[in-house]
């Protein structure tokens, strides 16, 4: 632990010692400190196996131990005064305490640390506690240094390096009853030892190198571990095919790290996510019967003038809310030990509280809770007695494991209690992301919700807080239910998520949304699709209709980006075949009808309720190219620097060169219409991201 965090801890106010607790520490010390005295080895220099000590020791202590001195007034203005300079002659000299030796005493235990009881005092006691012991012992002998970790080990019980952790991540340095709670039981042999205080029993200390560190950054987050989409030749390989994806939960992640002071996780950085976080204008199908309308703009690359960008932008059908379905809606909220933080449960239940307010009257809620085992705390209500659904909300309460799988089981079950035929039916799991108990495997999971999703259940997935987000099991979840996936770090985040986009949210109007996009040999040398690695799908996927895909809610936009290299551009990366390549340009030479075109865009969809896809194409050809990036839309520009920074985050290398202030002045440049201040915000995180790649 570093000196700065351990002084962050000492300023703590300590509580009331434990009881128990100093009982253990004390007997501890007095049985070290009794086999030190009577095993300790003859010191180096001193044949009579005296202690060392300083000349006012051997002075005084023949004094204080004379008989006339017992119980007389002498006594106490001599013993006490001498008592504390001897005190201070033992202390003074005494080595460094080892703070890794310290860390590697910790260990959990089965003993909960008492209500109220905050993390970093226990460690300060702990070294202090340690302080006390005398410190000739470890220096006469090395079992004596193991007999003084054992007293120490018996102090610091309570604590483990994820409560410590927990402490330092919390807003206002307490640490949280959910990390009191989560403390894991070890063997039988230390909880004996807690058991018994007086019988402590000294025990070798492991090798340095195999000490446990005590981790200040309580971060388990688990992204997907997806490499960036490569250059492809399009002689070998013509056609891009990827799922549609309207999540949105990178950004939010991204955000919370920057001004959190940190720069993000790469493999949190889902640029695609961040692209279509931002609400933009694209034109707008005219009706229902087609939901969607591409518009195509080809663009010099603002970060490489050898290449081209083709950007693919569609808009979704905007159902009016007058005429939107009857929603079903069971939330699943994880009450875990883990939500006790003021930015997990109090965030989610002030967010969940805004989503009822939006709601019509004869829409249900029904709400479910699981941490160690599910509970049903309100069965499917009425909008209409809001004050009963709001007044479930509020009691909620944290304690326990997280049984997720439990949960979920329960969850569906009501879902299906109260099914609205032609309505939308949707689960809405609200966690922060740690499933870590329960009787099923994520594969297990994913089947459960595959099936549900087949009777018309739908999935949603809310990440809150950090520490425990499972962020790639929460991405396979909302996948798999044919949701979305977002990350509330504010309330600001929670009203853009549940209230100000609810329609898209909640409403599909198109499911399994596919894309395919084919590029033409004659016009274009190399592509790369710039974000969607973990929605890729194969070449025959797009025709299957039984392969799931993404699915688009009312007024949603989807925007997708390739970065293409033009026939004969010095950018070209990859030769040309040596054998075989004549004869396949020849076959795959376009009719002259088409020869024009730069691509082919094609879209399949399912209109809710039926299982035969629906195709859109779109030719792409020079009438969508402009000649400059200034000539293209406000909002396709503003996409591109959203993408460069994206990149950027996530260290591709094609943006090494390509500046953060460069980013921030494309963005500036193009931001447009700002009604909530989106783009606003935008614009000081690539402030903040240029400051800390600085550091």
């Amino acid at each position: 632990m570093m000196d700065k965090e351990l002084e962050k801890l000492s300023r703590l106010t300590p509580p009331a010692a434990d009881p128990q607790a100093r009982a253990r520490a004390l007997a501890a010390a007095i049985q070290a400190f009794d086999s030190a005295e009577n095993n300790a080895a003859a010191a180096q220099g001193n044949a009579k196996g005296w202690r060392p000590s300083s000349i006012i020791n051997l002075i005084w202590s023949p004094a204080v131990n004379k008989k006339f001195l017992a119980g007389s007034a002498l006594a106490t203005l001599l013993v006490i005064p001498a008592a504390g300079y001897l005190t201070f002659e033992l202390t003074r000299n005494q080595p460094i305490i080892d703070q890794e030796r310290i860390a590697g005493t910790v260990s959990k235990k089965e003993m909960p640390i008492p209500t109220g009881r905050p993390a970093a005092p226990a460690l300060s006691e702990a070294v202090t506690e340690e302080n006390r012991l005398p410190q000739s012992a470890a220096a006469d002998s090395a079992q004596a240094l193991q007999d003084k970790e054992q007293a120490v080990a018996a102090r610091k019980s309570d604590l483990n390096s994820d409560d410590i952790s927990a402490l330092l991540n919390r807003p206002g340095g307490t640490m949280s009853e959910g990390a009191k709670r989560s403390v894991a039981p070890t063997a039988a042999a230390p909880q004996q030892q807690l058991a018994e205080p007086t019988a402590v029993a000294p025990s070798p200390a492991p090798p340095t190198e195999s000490r446990m560190q005590v981790q200040v950054d309580s971060s388990r987050e688990r992204f997907a571990n997806a490499a960036a989409n490569p250059i492809k030749s399009v002689a070998t390989d013509p056609v891009s095919t990827f799922s549609a994806d309207v999540d949105s939960a990178s950004y939010s992640f991204v955000r919370r790290s920057l001004t959190g002071g940190a720069m993000p996780d790469p493999q949190s950085v889902r640029v695609e996510e961040m692209i279509n976080y931002f609400p933009y204008d694209w034109p707008r199908p005219e009706n229902a019967e087609q939901p969607f309308k591409a518009t195509v703009t080809v663009m010099p690359t603002p970060w490489n003038h050898d290449t081209e960008l083709m950007h693919v932008a569609i808009k979704g059908y905007d159902i009016a809310p007058a005429t939107a379905p009857h929603a079903n809606l069971v939330f699943l909220i994880d009450v875990s030990g883990s939500m006790d933080e003021s930015d997990k449960l109090p965030l989610l239940k002030s967010s969940f509280r805004l989503l009822v307010n939006k709601l019509k009257a004869d829409d249900t809620v029904a709400i479910v809770t699981y941490a160690g085992n599910a509970g049903t705390v309100l069965e499917p209500t009425r909008v209409s007695e809001k004050s009963k659904i709001l007044s479930a909300i509020d009691r909620l309460e944290p304690g326990g494991s997280t049984g997720g799988a439990q949960g979920i089981g329960a969850a569906y079950d009501l879902a299906q209690r109260a099914f609205v035929k032609d309505g939308v039916n949707r689960v809405i799991l609200a966690t922060d992301g740690d499933f870590n108990v329960g009787p099923s495997s994520d594969e297990d999971l994913k089947r459960i919700i595959e099936e549900k999703r087949k009777e018309g259940i739908f999935l949603t997935v809310l990440g809150f807080g950090r520490g425990n987000l499972n962020d790639s099991l929460m991405q396979t979840l909302a996948q798999n239910g044919n949701g979305s996936a977002a990350y509330i770090d504010t309330l600001a985040e929670a009203q853009k998520t549940l209230v100000d986009e609810a329609g898209s949210t909640l409403f599909p109007i198109a499911k399994d949304v596919k894309f395919q996009v084919e590029f033409n040999p004659e016009r274009i040398a190399e592509y790369r699709l710039i974000g969607y690695e973990t929605r890729a799908l194969k070449r025959e996927d797009f025709n299957n209709d039984r392969v799931d895909a993404g699915d688009i809610g009312s007024g949603h936009s989807v925007t997708a980006i390739y970065e293409i290299t033009p026939k004969g551009s010095p950018a070209v990366m990859n030769d040309d075949l040596r054998y075989g390549a004549a004869d396949k340009a020849s076959a795959e030479t376009p009719s002259s009808a088409h020869q024009g075109e730069l691509a082919f865009v094609k879209m399949r969809y399912k209109r809710p309720g039926e299982d035969k896809s629906v195709l859109i194409t779109t030719p792409v050809d020079d009438n969508n190219t402009v000649a400059t990036i200034d000539a293209a839309p406000g909002d396709v520009r503003f996409s591109v620097a959203v993408a460069a920074f994206g990149q950027k985050l996530s260290r591709t290398s094609a943006l090494d060169a390509y500046s953060y202030q460069a980013i921030g002045d494309l963005a500036a440049a193009s931001r447009g219409t700002d009604a909530f201040g989106y783009r606003s915000d935008f614009l000081g995180l690539i402030r903040l991201a240029d400051g800390l790649s600085r550091q």
